[in-house]
């Protein structure tokens, strides 16, 4: 399994995850990168300036695929034809509704478990674990469930919870060393531009990453 979490950030704040991700490519010819934004709205934007960053990176081929847009049966055939998938940022709670409303949770796990490297950034980071609880907090800067969303459940990939955009401060800590007391698994807490790559049994920390595991908290990489 080859996957990325990444706390967040402009594309070019990630370039060392990023060539730690093409790095898993091992050298594949003409690679296709797909963009899966949590919204299609201003993701042309987005889109555009994800191929110019990737472009400088080697890579030339690339779709978006909008889930909240209509789409044929072929384009989504397209899409697991990939060979990288990421997972944009936005509302996880909205990304979640449209995930599932397009069966997109049990298809991305099997296309992962064949051999798909997928990353995910901020909203699309925590949709890889599995739950999204760390969307709800902290109160003062959390994600709206305005869909009203009941089953936070995603897609479990990990053994871990993920928490993007981390500040290392007291208002943040407060909430996460709580939470963190309340489940039996780490929560790793990445600031933007930092996060974790994970290729089988290999884990690696980029840039600054807190731990919280039961009441405590250690720094990863400082």
């Amino acid at each position: 399994m080859k996957i990325a979490l990444m706390g967040g950030g402009d594309f070019v704040d990630n370039t060392s995850i990023d060539k730690k991700v093409l790095a898993l490519l091992e050298n594949k010819k003409n690679p296709l990168f797909t963009y899966i934004p949590s919204s299609f709205y201003q993701s042309d934007i987005e889109f555009n300036e994800l191929i110019e960053h990737y472009e400088e990176l080697g890579l030339k081929r690339f779709i978006k695929f909008e889930l909240d847009a209509s789409y044929g049966i072929a384009f989504k055939k397209a899409i697991f034809k990939s060979d990288i998938i990421h997972l944009g940022g936005g509302n996880t709670f909205y990304f979640l509704k449209n995930l599932r409303r397009n069966n997109f949770i049990h298809e991305l796990k099997n296309w992962v478990h064949a051999g798909g490297i997928l990353t995910g950034l901020s909203a699309g980071a925590i949709l890889l674990t599995k739950n999204i609880n760390t969307a709800s907090f902290p109160e003062f800067d959390c994600d709206e469930n305005e869909e009203n969303l009941k089953n936070l459940k995603a897609m479990g990939l990990v053994p871990f919870e993920f928490f993007p955009h981390y500040r290392n401060s007291k208002r943040y800590d407060r909430e996460l060393l709580n939470y963190s007391k309340t489940v039996k698994h780490p929560l790793y807490a990445s600031s933007d531009g930092a996060g974790i790559v994970i290729s089988d049994d290999e884990i690696s920390f980029i840039g600054r990453t807190a731990c919280f595991f039961k009441g405590t908290k250690n720094f990863i990489n400082k």
